[in-house]
């Protein structure tokens, strides 16, 4: 059983990960992890937050001079910010003067401050905002560049790039893997098209001016892929719909596609379904065409996975939306909280985490083992009958 969890609210004292299920024996790489936390900082239209944050991941278990134990793994990433919390976010009972609590009643529009504090029964929203923040998916990157590295002893390489942003270019961009993996490492959205990225930032420069913000839609392919993770038996296995909700549950997130997405439901059949050929020399299944994003019955082909995530503009404004106080119920402004212009190149990088965990937790139940190299044993057993298939 592979799986993970995160704790920690965005100005606690840190947040906290555990990951389950990874072979013992493999090969952990501290620096590689931090790149990832890293990555996910960066990005134009970026908000004060990423100054203050410069995360570093500490690992507090489950590995022994380099290596994985087998055993769960204990991740801690410190909220540098938390020195200005301690009392508003202490764990103990404190008295804090109102005018210094950063008490939140005034629900923004779009977040789960409102929805989120009707189901606690919470009268001061911060309780909800707290978790309910994207600052957690920090920790999820940090658990998703472990799953990379797994994923790597196999093969399987992940990269995402900006395809739209706030409608710019008016239909997304399409790239090749080779095309992805060429876009400079210091391009401020991530995006392939320079003139576009341009218009991007014309277009984020201006929404910050009104005290607006922007979504957009980011792709993530995974190479390298072998058929057969996943499983057509039972609706829970499919790999396609296990993909969706990963990708779904990234905070701002509104919709999912793979391979042809939403355009396949207006085309015909001869124009969606990708043919099927044969490699004599490689002695493989190919398809000329990736219209299915890898996926065919919840289980992978052979083919690059790709998946994209559509991003709504964030949900809190510098220019407030209206709002009602929840205990006056007077019509009042949205609460304010620090915020992004944008964030779709940094939820391309959490959906290559989301999607590393998914394949990851496939490839732990496709090949087990306890440690590594009894998993590649099997993984080059699958291999061989798939080569005599």
């Amino acid at each position: 059983m592979f799986r993970f969890t995160t704790a920690g609210e965005s100005h606690g004292r840190a947040l906290i990960a555990i990951v389950e299920g990874l072979p013992a024996g493999m090969p952990v790489d501290v620096a590689a992890i931090n790149h990832e936390l890293e990555r996910r900082q960066w990005g134009y239209g970026r908000g004060g937050r990423m100054k203050i944050e410069q995360d570093e991941v500490e690992v507090l278990s489950g590995v022994r001079h380099g290596l994985t134990l087998g055993s769960p793994i204990a991740l801690l990433i410190e909220n540098k910010d938390w020195a200005n919390w301690t009392d508003v976010m202490a764990a103990e009972p404190r008295e804090v003067a109102l005018e210094k609590s950063r008490e939140l009643k005034r629900p923004r529009p779009g977040h789960a401050d409102l929805a989120g504090g009707q189901k606690f029964a919470a009268r001061d929203l911060r309780n909800v905002l707290e978790r309910a923040s994207a600052r957690e998916t920090a920790a999820r990157v940090a658990c998703g560049a472990f799953a990379k590295q797994l994923l790597n002893a196999f093969g399987i390489d992940i990269l995402s790039h900006v395809i739209q942003l706030g409608g710019i270019p008016d239909r997304p961009l399409e790239l090749t893997w080779d095309a992805i993996a060429a876009i400079p490492n210091d391009a401020p959205l991530r995006c392939s098209d320079s003139s576009a990225q341009q218009r991007m930032i014309e277009l984020i420069d201006q929404k910050r001016e009104s005290g607006d913000t922007l979504g957009g839609i980011f792709e993530v392919v995974a190479r390298g892929v072998v058929p057969g993770l996943g499983s057509h038996t039972t609706w829970d296995l499919k790999l396609d719909g296990r993909l969706a909700q990963a990708v779904m549950s990234i905070p701002a997130v509104k919709a999912v596609a793979i391979g042809a997405g939403h355009e396949a439901s207006a085309l015909p059949g001869s124009e969606v379904h990708d043919e099927i050929a044969y490699n004599n020399e490689t002695k493989e299944f190919i398809r000329e065409t990736n219209r299915a994003g890898g996926l065919e019955g919840g289980i992978t082909n052979g083919e690059e996975i790709r998946i994209r995530g559509h991003m709504k503009p964030l949900s809190t404004l510098r220019r407030p939306l209206r709002s009602v106080d929840i205990d006056t119920k007077h019509d009042e402004p949205a609460g304010f909280e620090r915020s992004d212009i944008t964030a779709v190149p940094a939820a391309g990088v959490i959906g290559e985490a989301m999607v590393a965990l998914t394949l990851a937790g496939a490839l732990r139940e496709k090949f087990g083992g306890d440690s590594l190299g009894e998993m590649k044993h099997n993984f080059e057993g699958y291999r061989e009958q798939l080569r005599g298939y």
